[in-house]
């Protein structure tokens, strides 16, 4: 059999059929391996959160793990280009499709939009949103420490830790948010603000793709019950016991 197919509900490549195993039942994530810098902080996060965790680029790992995150770190075209690199932006696009979860962290919060400006180079994102990532109009940057976040109602990213600070590292940001189509039976997306110079996009919570601005894996105590709300949602519910009885 070749081209793809639906795996547990994700378009899959014939070469990415099986899912990663997890043990103990713990829901499998994948942390993309692409060559964003140091990623270990990140996967040491997600295991305290329990996940079984994963760093690999390989399709198999990519396509069938209950969760992937994507990290970021440096320049926008440069991230975008080791993105493409392993052919991910493709793979993180059949997820997304799919319905399957994937969180994005930093500058894989910036990529899922249209496009970024430094330096007066613009450079295509994936569009997943629309926006522009631009520098940030404040008098200090990078926009470095800890900071507030506006937080929507509902939110389930957040649940928990709606008032706390969370960890910035980063000069630009998405300063507006025009997003206004409404996909049947899907509940619009939710949009986190900050605010440094301007007002700039914090986290999006949209259906299975979710990002955030800030690092949750350096977020202390508050970055963890983010990170664990997120591998909750990863969690298969519990098969409900039959309404009949074995006993004579």
């Amino acid at each position: 059999m070749s081209g793809q197919f639906l795996k547990d509900g994700a378009v899959a490549d014939a070469v990415a059929s099986v899912k990663p195993e997890s043990p103990e039942g713990k829901p499998t994530v994948t942390v993309l391996d692409y060559g964003s810098g140091n990623v270990r902080s990140a996967v040491r996060a997600l295991e305290r959160a329990g996940a079984h965790v994963i760093l690999s680029s390989k399709p198999e790992d990519v396509l069938n793990a209950d969760g992937l995150v994507v990290p970021g770190v440096g320049a926008f075209e440069t991230v975008m280009q080791e993105l493409k690199s392993v052919d991910a932006i493709r793979m993180i696009g059949r997820r997304v499709a799919g319905g399957r979860p994937v969180l994005a962290i930093c500058v894989g919060l910036q990529v899922l939009f249209e496009a970024g400006v430094e330096h007066g180079t613009e450079s295509e994102g994936m569009a997943e949103w629309p926006g522009k990532v631009e520098l940030l109009p404040a008098p200090v940057v990078p926009h470095m420490g800890w900071n507030t976040v506006d937080v929507p109602e509902g939110s389930k990213l957040f649940a928990g830790v709606e008032q706390e600070r969370f960890y910035f590292v980063h000069s630009y940001g998405v300063q507006e948010w025009n997003f206004d189509v409404v996909q049947p039976r899907m509940a619009p997306p939710m949009v986190t603000w900050s605010e440094h110079g301007a007002r700039f996009i914090a986290a999006v919570e949209n259906g299975p793709l979710c990002a955030t601005q800030f690092h949750p894996e350096k977020s202390g105590d508050a970055g963890a019950r983010l990170l664990r709300n997120w591998v909750d949602t990863l969690r298969k519910p519990a098969p409900e016991a039959s309404s009949g009885s074995g006993a004579a």
